[in-house]
């Protein structure tokens, strides 16, 4: 099943506020989404989004099948020394898990920002025992770097995340 990568749709709402009231995606994001999450939510997202359109600080895009919007990724640009590096987030609706979807939607957004972008460090922290999410990066030529040792804490717990980079060249 091929994938594209597109902006934010406010009719993307109803597909949105349907995945991330999934909490197998949510325990493994970070903080601050809401539980239930409404379509209101999915749609203060889509207008937040869309204020970083024609900037160069953050790059948010809708992962579609057919034009339906399943998953969201971005990459946000670090800061200060740190510039021309960015970090990349992702997440896809259930049904569309184990299908490669994942893999060549982040894939398509690393060839979009070596491409577009002065950026030439892209990373990702998904949580150690997220092993879909580290194969993804795998797959997607991320190489791992190191295991962060309690870096989080999520959900009252802590967690390790692993530290995955891809560079430009």
């Amino acid at each position: 099943m091929e994938c594209c990568l597109r902006l934010w749709h406010k009719e993307d709402a109803p597909d949105l506020a349907a995945a991330l009231n999934n909490p197998k995606i949510l325990n493994c994001l970070r903080d601050g989404l809401p539980y239930p999450y409404l379509e209101k939510d999915a749609l203060e997202f889509i207008n937040a989004m869309a204020q970083h359109q024609g900037k160069q600080e953050a790059f948010p895009f809708a992962i579609t099948v057919n034009d339906r919007a399943i998953g969201s990724i971005g990459v946000f640009r670090k800061d200060n020394i740190h510039y021309r590096t960015a970090e990349l987030g992702y997440y896809l609706a259930e049904p569309y898990w184990g299908q490669g979807i994942g893999t060549s939607a982040v894939k398509q957004m690393c060839e979009f920002i070596f491409l577009k972008t002065d950026i030439v460090r892209v990373f990702a922290m998904p949580f150690s025992h997220n092993l879909a999410s580290c194969r993804v990066l795998e797959k997607a030529g991320f190489v791992l770097e190191g295991e962060l040792r309690k870096n989080a804490v999520k959900n009252g717990e802590f967690y390790n995340m692993k530290m995955y980079s891809l560079l430009k060249d």
